[in-house]
């Protein structure tokens, strides 16, 4: 059972292919069922991996670049997400990502907001520096 202090919790980070900017048919999906709150950051490290990167929070790091989306129903929302990044409940473990709450950065604020972690090794995996996929991608 969820943390009830979670429960509360109403925000999407989202930092690849899930961004605005993204050509990503989810990132269209995405934008139809929450609404974009603004640009943000969160402190960690970005990989790139095939296609799409990988988030590992990190205090310590720089800043990693995204968009934060509201969310009206979170359950229809999530259960289309967690399918998308193969960590919902009947995907096979171990899981590429798990979904979890940071705190990001908007403007002057922090908030917490829930995002898709990366859980497998990063050994020998490039680094995006910029902290930035899309910028990464062109």
């Amino acid at each position: 059972m969820p943390n009830s202090s979670l429960l509360s919790v109403d925000h999407l980070f989202v930092y690849g292919t899930l961004r605005c900017g993204s050509i990503s048919p989810m990132a269209h999906w995405l934008a139809t069922h929450a609404s974009w709150t603004g640009a943000a950051q969160a402190r960690g490290r970005l990989y790139a991996l095939e296609g799409y990167p990988g988030f590992v929070p990190d205090p310590a790091a720089g800043w990693v670049q995204g968009d934060v989306f509201k969310i009206a129903d979170d359950a229809p929302l999530f259960a289309g997400l967690d399918d998308y990044e193969e960590c919902a409940a009947h995907n096979p473990e171990p899981h590429e990502y798990a979904r979890v709450v940071i705190d990001v950065r908007m403007g002057t604020a922090t908030i917490p907001a829930w995002t898709y972690v990366y859980r497998y090794s990063t050994d020998g995996v490039r680094r995006i520096e910029s902290g930035d996929f899309l910028d990464d991608e062109r």
